[in-house]
């Protein structure tokens, strides 16, 4: 397993873990987590990449060993600000490539179009976005964020980082044993009082009082400069979820200038968990070919 150092960095007023990966003189790679996730589950895709690199990934705002907002909730508008304050820390003056799963995906999607000199090259896995809800749904998902408000979510305690591991593999019948063993301890911590919680802020379940809007999501991608990668799991829910289709999944593709598109086999949602080493080659392949073009 390769050797991950933890660095610590105060990034829009809160404190920010960062993990990182090789030597800093190794050309640099960011990874982007998903949500519910912290950048210690990148660890089996590090493990296997051929070529020597300088892993940059963060723990979101919230997530992991990063400082909890002090504010309601978390917005998208945070997470573009926060990447750019991080680019601007670790690969300052020049586009880098950035790999993002999920809501990481969604964020270094969104944030390519915002930037598009900032990043060279872009790959997405599952990160194509949110599903589409229509504008009749506002007022009852407002009303519902001011009742979660009233009446905050928690996380349920586990007795041990065992019972963590568990669930982990619960959810995902595909993950090993040991890798939710190794999981489970980064993703979870122990309290004063002996028991276990998840090391996240739970007002990360508090309902998005947003919706998603897709047209907005839309006019960023087709101002993203960099080649593109989007790669989905064939056994993955989230095609369901988004409840897309196929003309509508093609619109969000196609607003891309340049990309290309790979799905691995015997894979879910959590591909770098699922198939860390196929994942792997698929990546360095793509970091091999064209960087961003005006």
């Amino acid at each position: 397993m390769k050797q991950s150092e933890s660095q610590f960095h105060e990034i829009r007023g809160l404190r920010h873990h960062v993990r990182t990966w090789g030597r800093p003189e190794a050309p640099r790679l960011f990874l982007l987590h998903g949500w519910m996730d912290v950048s210690a589950s990148f660890q089996f895709l590090v493990d296997n990449f051929s070529r020597e690199r300088y892993v940059i990934a963060p723990d979101w705002r919230g997530f992991g060993l990063s400082e909890w907002t002090r504010d309601d909730g978390y917005w998208f508008p945070d997470y573009y600000a926060d990447l750019e304050a991080l680019l601007d820390l670790y690969h300052p003056g020049a586009p880098a490539d950035v790999v993002g799963h999920s809501m990481g995906g969604v964020v270094a999607g969104i944030f390519a179009g915002i930037r598009p000199d900032r990043v060279a090259r872009l790959a997405l896995l599952e990160g194509l976005g949110l599903a589409r809800r229509p504008a009749s749904e506002a007022p009852l998902r407002y009303a519902q964020w001011l009742d979660e408000l009233e009446d905050p979510p928690g996380f349920k305690p586990y007795g041990s980082f065992e019972e963590v591991a568990a669930r982990l593999r619960l959810d995902n019948p595909r993950l090993a044993a040991e890798k939710a063993e190794f999981l489970a301890r980064h993703w979870a911590k122990r309290t004063d009082s002996g028991e276990v919680v998840l090391a996240s802020d739970p007002r990360h379940k508090l309902v998005n009082p947003y919706l998603f809007r897709i047209d907005e999501a839309i006019a960023c991608w087709r101002r993203v400069t960099a080649p593109v990668l989007l790669v989905s799991g064939r056994q993955s829910e989230i095609p369901r979820r988004m409840k897309d289709t196929p003309e509508q999944l093609a619109e969000r593709k196609h607003a891309f200038r340049d990309w290309r598109e790979v799905e691995l086999d015997d894979c879910g949602h959590m591909m770098h968990h699922d198939q860390p080493e196929r994942l792997a080659i698929v990546i360095e392949e793509f970091l091999a070919g064209p960087r961003r073009r005006d």
